[in-house]
């Protein structure tokens, strides 16, 4: 066999193992709704695909009426109050139900196929193939989000092999885990998919800028903000980019002020004609092209809570997310020039390379400062600090510099060996907060340690049974031995 075919085979072994690891996964996946923000996504797709408007009085009722949404002011919230238009408040952006829909479409042919031919299934939005389709489709994007980054890294940093490794570190040590399987009617796992799009596709449009990738990139920075609105400022780093390549290349005589001009007037237009569905739906609810005055209320712009959000021991993502801290690192190492050892293989030269781990870290940055500036920075009552799921990509093109940043050796006996601990912990505490055996306001270090290492492994084959045979029966106390 020639060296360059068995060279190619080898590097598409990784990509056949993650979808295998992803197929194999796929019964894991939860097929139901139990929270207000995934109600609030949900009832964008079935309003408007069923009866062609806003009005969620109806999802909202039906979610309710059947005890499926019956947290915390649900009501008082979602079916006392109208908003400014008179309709029902939702503060979930239209992103989400956007990319849900040619699954859910196609589940509503489905439907209407088995219904014609004498299968008892509800047409009506609701039934569990609706679901079904929307809770899969979340767990499809989180995979290839997952995909999506290990590529990424790839490009980057070189090493398909460590960026694998880190792809999956990422995919079972964050909390992007339990928003594919276990609460994927969130927008997390969608979130990490969009960010993850508009970053790869920033690493090729960034090479000479044409016009149509201008043009691209911006429709995609309008879908990451529809997904969820803090995303939007993820573009940051390609618009700083943008603006220091563009002077060097007119200096350099290979482009002009007024081409230059066209791009940056392209791309902000592609951003906000993609935006205009999500300023429609603010005008429908509430009057104008703007959040919720109580979404705007959450914020204090100067992010007094920054570094709670990172280091927290309570809530912090890297008490949460231990991975996340070599990933980081790995990182600054990037943006620092710090070489590779060994031979990667990576696309992008070192020099660039170093601005792109900057450009990374500012993207980062810019979740961390927006995350601080909330009020409810803690995230108190979800699992981990979901609002950096989308931060996925970074990490994993982090985490891969990390690893390849060490001597094989120092990698395989000591770097791997964290980064299961690291997985563990973020399995152990999954299976802590789905049976109430932690706080779910906030951690405890030493206490989630004892249970992760201790009280789970003990508790783990009738842990496992009850998720295969009746995994409803989470978010209950944890019976004693």
């Amino acid at each position: 066999m020639h060296l360059p075919l068995l060279s190619q085979r080898l590097r598409a072994v990784p990509w056949v193992f993650l979808i295998l690891a992803f197929a194999i996964s796929l019964p894991a996946v939860t097929v139901r709704f139990y929270a207000s923000d995934e109600i609030e996504y949900f009832a964008y797709l079935r309003s408007m695909w069923f009866d062609g408007d806003l009005s969620f009085d109806n999802e909202y009722r039906y979610f309710y009426d059947r005890g499926i949404a019956r947290g915390w002011r649900f009501k008082e919230t979602f079916l006392d109050g109208p908003t400014a238009t008179g309709l029902r408040v939702n503060f979930a952006p239209v992103g989400s139900a956007i990319l849900w829909a040619p699954f859910y479409i196609v589940t509503d042919a489905g439907v209407r196929v088995a219904r014609a031919a004498g299968v008892d299934v509800a047409a009506d939005g609701y039934s569990t193939p609706y679901i079904a389709s929307v809770v899969y489709a979340s767990a499809f994007y989180g995979f290839l989000a997952i995909a999506l980054s290990a590529h990424a890294a790839s490009r980057v940093v070189g090493g398909a092999g460590a960026a694998t490794v880190s792809a999956l570190a990422v995919w079972i040590g964050t909390p992007l885990l339990f928003y594919m399987y276990l609460a994927p009617g969130f927008s997390h796992a969608c979130s990490a998919f969009a960010v993850a799009a508009f970053v790869v596709l920033w690493l090729y449009v960034r090479r000479d800028w044409p016009l149509w990738g201008v043009v691209a990139l911006g429709a995609s920075a309008a879908l990451m903000g529809m997904v969820r609105e803090q995303d939007l400022f993820i573009a940051l780093g390609p618009a700083i980019d943008f603006l220091v390549w563009a002077p060097r290349r007119v200096q350099a005589g290979a482009l002009s002020w007024p081409a230059v001009l066209m791009r940056a007037i392209a791309g902000t237009a592609a951003t906000t004609i993609g935006f205009l569905p999500q300023l429609l739906s603010y005008v429908v609810l509430f009057g104008r092209a703007a959040p919720s005055a109580t979404v705007q209320g959450k914020m204090t712009w100067t992010a007094p809570h920054l570094l709670q959000v990172l280091a927290s021991p309570t809530n912090g993502l890297l008490f949460w997310t231990p991975v996340a801290l070599p990933a980081l690192l790995g990182l600054i190492w990037l943006a620092l020039g710090g070489r590779q050892i060994g031979r990667h293989e990576a696309e992008i030269d070192p020099g660039a390379r170093a601005w792109v781990g900057v450009m990374c870290l500012v993207m980062v940055m810019t979740q961390l400062y927006v995350g601080g500036a909330l009020d409810t920075w803690a995230g108190a009552g979800s699992f981990g600090q979901r609002r950096l799921v989308g931060l996925t990509i970074f990490l994993v093109i982090g985490l891969t510099a990390f690893i390849t940043a060490f001597p094989r050796p120092v990698g395989r006996y000591a770097i791997y060996p964290l980064l299961v601990l690291g997985v563990w912990w973020n399995l152990g505490l999954t299976a802590q907060f789905g049976t109430r055996l932690m706080d779910r306001q906030r951690l405890d270090p030493p206490q989630n340690a004892y249970h992760n290492f201790v009280t789970i492994p003990r508790q783990l084959p009738v842990l496992a049974h009850r998720f295969l045979r009746d995994r409803q029966s989470f978010y209950q106390p944890l019976q004693s031995p």
